[in-house]
């Protein structure tokens, strides 16, 4: 935990490590606020007329529950349990439950189509899936066997609910255990969550993190909300709890310190929205994504409308630039601190308007207790100035473990005494870190970092398609925009009622948000002479040309 200094050498200097040999992100969370006094923990707001509230007490009493259901369904230690729902109560409580019990847990967006939900549990061997209705529906759908998948847990079912043999009813469930259990005594080491993350090649790689994941998450997180928790009563995020955005840049950290969050699924994210329900609940901290900001920047002087309690905003995955940090101040009277980092490393940079004015164009500083540096592919250390990989020091608490039963791609993360983030950036004379930009081809649309491979992948599966190429094109609102180049199969004739079909064929596949909204259709995709797609040519593309 950072600590109030005046200046962010201070900070730096004052700021030492403290992970315990033994620790439990589950027990970090949750046990240690459940002490009889009714501190409130998880409000859930699935309606404006239909908001529950939860303590401290009842997260552990119900986590507890649901750690003798998962135990009694015959799941041990280590084993992986897929976690496929949005944000909310269950979702706490199975995260917790998995924590205390010594399992992996593998938070999954609730937007995944049937085969890259197929791909993650069969990667994962998960034994078990906590999901609801809608999850179970497209469970039904995979026909990919799953062999290893012994029980699925349904929130939405009831006593009364037909369920297949493997299918558990949650609430129900938890009322016949009993509200005590003993945590299991892991090492800050242990594994707890396995965080699917996007690549440019292949299927997506899971990145294993241990326990102390949660811990070396706390300086970003502190920083990036000025001395977090300084002045939090209220902690909200947009972003779903099945990245590591909103999982632990919001939910753990906030519990850790005993802040409550707020948990809302938006079925449609908008401005107004987002004021209402920040200015209903008083909240006083929130992370929001460049892309939601974006949206709210479309509103002038909210604070007529909404009365707001907000303190802090921190923004992290894409960068701001002086539009958002402007409107911010004017509008809000708040500077929005950017952060920098990757599902394998994360928090790494951030900016803190209590220790520093952002330098626009930067991301920030290194979060006290990270060593980034700007690294060439060896590993060696480039001088202030220089264009380089972005490198984080290796031991790091942040730092995963490996990708799950992935050796070869674990190596290659690394070089010499660093992780490689697989970021190009620079680092000037004052310690702000530029990005300059990606050493892939890796997509980054409204705040998601998205892999071209299972798209691909997916639209090569269309009857009609011969040949594909996806890339990222420049887009004002998201930043980039998923971008098809789709070359027809003979005969084919192109037209935008087949554009739509190729763009439902992935949304129902792969992911909601990961469909092409561009589709070109093309004679051919530019390639070297190995065959390889020159994707440099594609993102050069502009419609005028094509």
């Amino acid at each position: 935990m950072l600590t109030r200094h005046a200046t962010y050498a201070a900070t730096v200097a004052a700021t030492l490590w403290d992970v315990p040999q033994h620790y439990n992100i589950g027990v970090d969370v949750c046990d240690k606020w459940a002490d009889g006094t009714g501190r409130l923990a998880i409000i859930h707001e699935k309606s404006p007329n239909h908001i529950q509230y939860y303590t401290f007490d009842q997260l552990k009493a119900y986590s507890n529950r649901f750690a003798h259901v998962l135990q009694q369904a015959g799941v041990v230690r280590g084993d992986r349990v897929g976690i496929l729902l949005a944000q909310g109560i269950e979702t706490a409580i199975a995260h917790i439950a998995c924590y205390k019990l010594g399992l992996i847990a593998i938070p999954l967006f609730s937007l995944f189509g049937s085969d890259a939900l197929a791909y993650r549990l069969s990667n994962s061997g998960a034994r078990a899936l906590v999901t609801n209705a809608e999850g179970v529906a497209k469970l039904a759908s995979i026909e990919t066997p799953l062999p290893q998948l012994q029980t699925v847990v349904d929130i939405d079912a009831t006593q009364d609910t037909p369920a297949a043999p493997i299918t558990l009813a949650f609430w129900p469930a938890l009322q016949q255990q009993p509200d005590t259990f003993e945590p299991v005594p892991t090492l800050a080491d242990d594994p707890a969550v396995i965080i699917y993350t996007s690549g440019t090649t292949g299927k997506p790689k899971g990145a294993l993190h241990a326990h102390r994941v949660l811990l070396g998450h706390l300086p970003g997180v502190e920083m990036s909300h000025n001395f977090f928790p300084d002045h939090a009563k209220v902690m909200w995020t947009p972003a779903d709890w099945a990245w590591i955005g909103g999982l632990f840049d919001v939910l753990m950290p906030s519990l850790h310190h005993g802040i409550p969050v707020l948990a809302c699924r938006f079925a449609k994210f908008t401005a107004e929205a987002a004021f209402d329900i920040m200015s209903r609940h008083q909240v006083t901290h929130t992370f929001l994504p460049p892309t939601a900001l974006k949206m709210l920047r479309r509103l002038e002087n909210p604070r007529d409308r909404w009365p707001l309690a907000l303190h802090s905003i921190a923004s992290g995955g894409e960068s701001l630039g002086l539009e958002l940090i402007d409107w911010g101040r004017r509008n809000l009277d708040i500077t929005i601190n950017e952060f920098y980092g990757q599902t394998e490393c994360n928090m790494l940079v951030s900016s803190c308007a209590d220790l520093f004015e952002p330098k626009i164009g930067s991301m920030g500083k290194a979060v006290p207790g990270h060593d980034i540096q700007i690294v060439n592919d060896q590993g060696d250390i480039l001088p202030d100035g220089a264009e380089g990989n972005i490198g984080v020091r290796r031991p790091d608490p942040v730092m995963f473990l490996s990708y799950w039963n992935n050796p070869e791609a674990t190596q290659e993360k690394f070089a010499g005494d660093f992780l490689v983030t697989g970021d190009v950036g620079v680092r000037d004379e004052e310690g702000f870190f530029r990005f300059v930009g990606r050493n892939d081809d890796v997509i980054t649309s409204a705040g998601y970092r998205i892999g071209p491979g299972p798209i691909e992948d997916c639209i090569l599966g269309h009857p009609q398609v011969s040949m594909v190429a996806v890339v990222g094109l420049p887009d004002d609102e998201r930043t980039e925009a998923v971008t098809a180049f789709v070359v027809l199969n003979e005969g084919v004739e192109p037209s935008d009622a087949l554009k739509k079909d190729i763009q439902e064929h992935v949304k129902t596949r792969v992911a909601a948000h990961e469909y092409p909204r561009r589709v070109y259709f093309v004679d051919a995709l530019p390639m070297t002479t190995t065959g390889k797609i020159i994707r440099k040519e594609l993102r050069n593309y502009t419609e005028t040309a094509g």
